[in-house]
């Protein structure tokens, strides 16, 4: 049982950052090397695939893993949170199969988008197992893992491109590599942890089933309907959260065409690195946060999250100085000389990173809070002003429209996750000192 127990919020920290940072160093490794083999053109199609499927998962995945993360009372087993997966993963690839055979892509484009999906549906059932070992406080195995899968991935997505030129194969080889760290590492590590922890859900007497087959997905329809009603608001917001991100992209593409979409892409992909610090950091204050929240702390998860808020705005401040003084030579040096004509550009990207950055933190507050149900309202709000500007600055101010729809939309989220917080904070106030039960979903 030593093996399973919680690390530090700090060790836990230090390794979501250094696989995070190896990760996404990585992914944006891929954009580099597409850059550098092929077009900008080239970049923007792989992109395109990228925001056609993305959204899918993102609602069809339910946000399971941070479901998982904050469930302190054991409510759910990890066969629920598996089947769950597994019938959500085959909705999902259903779904984007439908929507490229209507869209009217090219052929090529539309084979690009199915094998993206394809390496989506393998990331998504290791997905699952993240959850499992974050609940855990174990953040060192899924570290691991992007550590494994990151550099995998760059090499074979390098030498596919290479050799054949052609994306598509690229993108295959993508989800071989992505299937060979699920089946070969996520796998075998999920079923040690939970042969390790034997854990039931509350009310519920240990069976056979459940303490010797814990790795096996556990078909109740009763519990996964459940399940299902709990996860919906999550997974609708981080549909909208992911359209957050892709509406400038499909603006882009519709006014100004694949390559610009390319640059774009290519440029925005640097927002990654304070993000790499953010979501690090959240993922691992995201079981703490739960815990002070669902004993009625409020103190000490209103100062962890302003820790968090503090962080996350020095360290946007920081990286909007360093592209605003060097951003030319680094867009030279990461990509081509045609990337580096667009630092105003990317200093925008930054400014707007800065403000996602503190909307992010103030995310996680809410989700650790477990106020699931509000955020639907409050992101469909967000996504239709990031839409409605880029409709009216992207015309206008071309690129650098997009950047200021982007950083209008932060702001706008940053606010109306605040004032959510806020209210969390006050129920935990109205509950002090008082015999009632544990704040539950509002």
């Amino acid at each position: 049982m030593g093996q399973n127990k919680p690390l530090t919020l700090h060790h836990n920290f230090s390794w979501t950052f250094v696989g995070n940072l190896v990760y996404a160093g990585c992914q944006w490794g891929m954009l580099v090397v597409l850059a550098k083999l092929g077009s900008p053109e080239i970049v923007g199609q792989f992109t395109l695939g990228l925001a056609v499927t993305a959204p899918v998962f993102m609602l069809t995945n339910l946000q399971l893993r941070y479901i998982q993360a904050t469930d302190v009372k054991h409510q759910y087993l990890f066969g629920d949170y598996l089947s769950l997966r597994i019938i959500s993963t085959l909705l999902a690839l259903l779904v984007i199969v439908v929507i490229t055979l209507t869209a009217g892509y090219r052929w090529e484009t539309s084979l690009i988008i199915l094998l993206v999906s394809l390496a989506k549906a393998f990331e998504s059932i290791s997905d699952v197992f993240y959850g499992l070992l974050q609940k855990h406080e174990r953040m060192d195995r899924i570290a691991m893992s992007m550590m494994i899968k990151g550099p995998l991935s760059l090499l074979v997505l390098g030498i596919s491109v290479y050799i054949s030129g052609s994306v598509a194969w690229g993108v295959l080889g993508l989800a071989v590599a992505w299937a060979l760290v699920l089946f070969g590492y996520d796998i075998r590590t999920g079923t040690t942890m939970l042969n390790q922890s034997q854990e039931t859900p509350n009310n519920e007497e240990p069976t056979t089933q459940q303490t010797t087959d814990v790795v096996q997905p556990r078909w109740d329809l009763k519990t996964l309907a459940k399940l299902v009603w709990l996860a919906l608001p999550l997974g609708i917001v981080m549909m909208l959260i992911s359209l957050n991100t892709n509406i400038p992209r499909y603006f882009i593409e519709e006014y100004l065409g694949e390559r610009e979409l390319g640059i774009f892409a290519a440029i925005a992909y640097l927002m990654m690195v304070g993000s790499m610090v953010i979501n690090a950091l959240g993922q691992s204050a995201t079981p703490r946060l739960a815990k002070y929240y669902a004993s009625g702390n409020g103190i000490a998860f209103r100062t962890l999250l302003l820790k968090l808020i503090g962080i996350g705005a020095l360290l946007g401040g920081t990286i909007i100085l360093v592209v605003f003084v060097a951003g030319q030579q680094i867009l030279t040096l990461l990509y081509q000389p045609e990337y580096a004509q667009h630092k105003d550009l990317l200093v925008w990207l930054m400014v707007a990173a800065a403000m996602s950055y503190i909307s992010s933190f103030l995310g996680y507050g809410m989700s650790s809070a477990r106020y699931f149900r509000i955020q639907i309202p409050l992101f469909i709000v967000v996504t239709s002003t990031l839409a409605i500007t880029c409709l009216w600055l992207l015309p206008i101010y071309g690129l650098r429209g997009a950047a200021f729809a982007q950083l209008i939309a932060a702001s706008m989220q940053a606010v109306l996750s605040l004032g959510v917080n806020i209210h969390a904070l006050y129920r935990i106030k109205k509950n002090t000192g008082r015999k009632s039960e544990p704040l539950s979903q509002p």
